[in-house]
């Protein structure tokens, strides 16, 4: 089950292989994430030191937390993946010219999951090509419509 996405990653990126990640949270970032005051809009993800870690994902805090935690809803937090999945992931945004966007916050099995991207920017001429695709898709049903 979805919680939020990113749309705007697939207008900006390729999106060439997708991962299943967790996230490292503490309490009230996972009753916020719940309550849905999350944004992964404006995320990113990084490599630092064989580990990587999702930035600027913001995550509100409830105004019902505990007083004793000093809530931070843009704090760095830690991606959890395979080590296999991690030395992948770091040969090709290293060696090929790659990033790592998040695309999708999601349940698993009741456990908060990111999924992340490996993907290559798109210049602006691809992305009006993919416009101009989109819009004549939705010419296209237009005009199925008509003629049923």
């Amino acid at each position: 089950m979805s919680i939020v996405q990113n749309k705007k990653a697939s207008h900006d990126y390729f999106i060439e292989e997708r991962f299943e990640a967790g996230l490292a949270l503490e309490g009230w970032e996972v009753k916020a994430i719940r309550a849905g005051g999350v944004q992964i809009k404006e995320a990113y993800v990084v490599v630092k030191s064989a580990e990587m870690f999702l930035i600027g994902c913001h995550i509100s805090p409830l105004s019902a937390a505990s007083t004793h935690v000093q809530a931070d809803p843009t704090r760095t937090r830690k991606l959890l993946l395979h080590a296999e999945e991690i030395r992948k992931l770091i040969g090709k945004v290293e060696r090929a010219g790659y990033t790592l966007v998040p695309l999708d916050l999601h349940y698993t099995r009741g456990r908060v999951k990111l999924e992340i991207g490996l993907a290559k920017g798109k210049k602006q001429h691809d992305k009006r090509d993919a416009e101009k695709e989109k819009d004549w898709k939705r010419e296209q049903q237009r005009l199925m419509r008509h003629k049923a």
